[in-house]
């Protein structure tokens, strides 16, 4: 019977939320890390993955226009740090967890890939 490697119990339970297969030794991963994750849980599709363990995260939500009687789309970017156990992609559906900042514009760390782009 394989193993799994050992990982952290974020305390998280969400839908298609599992703990990576691969282990990484990055400090500020909420899997085999340091980092603790508090407060917002959101889902969110990468739209860029060029920095280097950071991904940007972008949401749409609707917002009730009560003058126009309709829902309005909006959307928002987020910055979320990536860990190299996860490695989300551009186009993946993934899962977000608040944390303490990790930089300047980081708050948030991808805690796993629900799907992959070109996956069902």
């Amino acid at each position: 019977m394989a193993s799994l490697p050992k990982t952290n119990n974020i305390g998280i339970i969400h839908s298609g939320l599992n703990p990576p297969q691969s282990t990484c030794n990055d400090p500020a991963c909420p899997w085999h890390g340091h980092i603790k994750v508090r407060g917002l849980i959101l889902e969110g599709t990468v739209i860029k993955s060029k920095m280097d363990k950071t991904v940007v995260v972008e949401r749409e939500y609707t917002v009730y226009s009560k003058k126009y009687m309709r829902y309005e789309r909006r959307r928002s970017r987020i910055h979320a740090h990536n860990p190299p156990c996860i490695n989300a992609k551009e186009g993946d559906v993934v899962v977000i967890g608040e944390t303490r900042p990790i930089s300047k514009s980081v708050s948030k760390v991808v805690l796993g890939v629900i799907s992959r782009r070109g996956e069902g």
